[in-house]
């Protein structure tokens, strides 16, 4: 299925020569807004991400997610063979996703020289862990190793607890993120220029730019964050309670007008009186006490009791959802965020839907992530190969 003539990137062809997880996911998201993205993969290695996690009849399921609306090429890049095709395919490409450890490309004559010599145009776009230069640019590089290093361990967890790394990819998804923005103003400079650059992504440093203020609370006052818990040293009340039949919510009083809607609606209004309630700072001096009077009162509610009675009283206030409550969730389900998805292998699927909903160009799922190789041959007539020249790269062991 092609992309719909209204999808803003439609006409844009990516290639993604990215594994785990950051490179891949950017090209998924580029993907959903209508790019054309060929993933490429070794012919005997498949990208991990196929073996990661559950399977259900064989199948990987995570791939299904992060190879959705991408064709796939299997090709030996480290070969001659394997070269000269990656060559020809960057010469009708507007962006390559790698994330080889600096010096991998260049070695088998794939590097920036050689790409821009055949496709000006080109953005080459490097995903690493720590950059392309610097004295960790040749260390193998994960997001949890960016989840440590930027600061996000340390101040995540209990006081007294250890330092918490995310049971998810966390930098890695932030970096995805990025490297997508990052992409899109590569795009908007080769309208102006001609050409196209390279973009070097590191993942230790979007995590960074999310975690906020603390460098230049650091760098002005020395200031050196600890970790809290749920709570904040920002505002208070803001933590996790439990209802009496058992669930759990978030509350959160960012703003001082919610922070008294709060202590209204659980009985305590004459703590708004008192001159520490009047910032968020010095509401979280007294966090003792305001998590007693909404942990109380929120103790004695169910779950629905909470939730109506913060609705009511213009407070802000959240469950605490498993994946089950997030699939049956009427505001999840009211915006289609996971959709369903008919695939070959598997039948009816549900993912979660593209990032967002444009009005006039939106992005759609064409397919969920498709077996290994799948559309090779397919890619390769597109560039004018033969069935003996893509016979002959088969005997190699090049594809």
């Amino acid at each position: 299925m092609t992309a719909p003539a209204q999808a803003p990137l439609t006409g844009l062809r990516v290639v993604d020569l990215a594994t785990l997880f950051a490179g891949p996911l950017s090209a998924t998201m580029l993907g959903d807004f209508g790019a054309e993205v060929i993933k490429v993969e070794h012919p005997r290695r498949p990208d991990p991400s196929r073996g990661h996690g559950p399977t259900k009849d064989g199948v990987g399921l995570w791939w299904k997610l992060l190879g959705r609306n991408k064709r796939n090429l299997t090709l030996d890049l480290s070969t001659p063979g394997g070269r000269d095709i990656l060559l020809r395919l960057a010469a009708e490409t507007d962006v390559i996703i790698e994330n080889f450890r600096p010096g991998t490309l260049e070695r088998w004559g794939l590097g920036w020289a050689e790409l821009h010599a055949v496709n000006p145009r080109l953005v080459l776009v490097r995903v690493t862990g720590f950059g392309q230069f610097g004295p960790y640019a040749h260390r193998p590089g994960f997001g949890t190793l960016a989840e440590a290093m930027s600061g996000f361990a340390a101040i995540t967890g209990e006081p007294d607890g250890p330092p918490t790394l995310p049971p998810f990819g966390l930098a890695d998804s932030i970096a995805a993120l990025a490297t997508a923005y990052a992409v899109m103003a590569a795009l908007a400079g080769r309208e102006r220029t001609g050409h196209g650059q390279i973009v070097d992504m590191a993942i230790i440093e979007p995590i960074l730019t999310v975690l906020g203020p603390q460098p230049i609370w650091y760098d002005q006052l020395g200031y050196v964050q600890p970790r809290t818990g749920n709570r904040s040293r920002n505002n208070a009340p803001r933590n996790t309670y439990r209802t009496s039949d058992g669930h759990w919510v978030a509350v959160s009083t960012s703003a001082q007008s919610i922070a008294e809607r709060v202590m209204h609606l659980v009985g305590r209004a004459e703590l708004i009186d008192e001159p520490w309630f009047a910032a968020g700072t010095t509401r979280a001096e007294h966090a003792d006490e305001l998590d007693e009077a909404v942990g109380n009162w929120i103790a004695r509610h169910t779950r629905e009791e909470s939730l109506s009675a913060f609705e009511k009283a213009e407070a802000a206030i959240a469950p605490i959802h498993d994946i089950q409550d997030v699939m049956e969730d009427p505001q999840y389900r009211a915006l289609d965020s996971v959709t369903e998805v008919d695939d070959p292998e598997l039948g009816p699927l549900r993912m979660q839907n593209v990032l967002f909903r444009l009005s006039a160009t939106p992005g759609a799922i064409r397919w969920a992530g498709r077996p290994h190789g799948a559309d090779t041959e397919e890619i390769l007539t597109g560039l004018g190969l033969s069935g003996p020249e893509i016979s002959a790269l088969r005997a190699e062991h090049i594809l």
